[in-house]
């Protein structure tokens, strides 16, 4: 059976002031199909990068980041950002909402981004909406820092 992702060396270098920053640093990781995975470490290990890498929403400095054996180095941007819509999904450590949109309003323009017709679209985003504890401010904005 084929990884859902898996990594071969790879490494993600920053810029700081001159000083080369080595974030990530020769990950070789392979996550197959059931598996659960923690990324765990102190703060400034490079958790975030790492994710930021198999997510989708960075490149590597060195080395590839495949998903289901596609190199993500093959995809162009606009690819990258289809896989991101369609494929993966991240669970935040804050909001990243459109906070002049509900909770539902947020929903159906995820769906919409997806190609979802509207008949689809109706109603669906107040019953996500609930799933998350969010219903109750619908159609107020999200709560953010309540």
């Amino acid at each position: 059976m084929e990884a859902i992702v898996s990594t071969k060396d790879v490494w993600k270098i920053f810029q700081m002031n001159g000083v080369s920053v080595e974030a990530v640093r020769g990950v070789d990781l392979v996550v197959e199909p059931g598996e659960f995975v923690a990324i765990v470490g102190p703060s400034g290990s490079g958790k975030s990068s790492l994710l930021h890498l198999l997510g989708a929403m960075d490149r590597p400095s060195k080395g590839e980041v495949f998903i289901a054996g596609n190199a993500l180095s093959d995809l162009s941007d606009g690819q990258r950002a289809d896989l991101r819509l369609r494929e993966l999904g991240f669970v935040f450590q804050t909001f990243n909402l459109l906070p002049t949109l509900s909770a539902a309003g947020n929903v159906d323009v995820a769906m919409r981004l997806a190609g979802a017709a509207r008949a689809k679209r109706t109603g669906c985003g107040t019953a996500r909406a609930s799933g998350t504890g969010q219903a109750s401010q619908s159609p107020a904005a999200p709560a953010f820092g309540r």
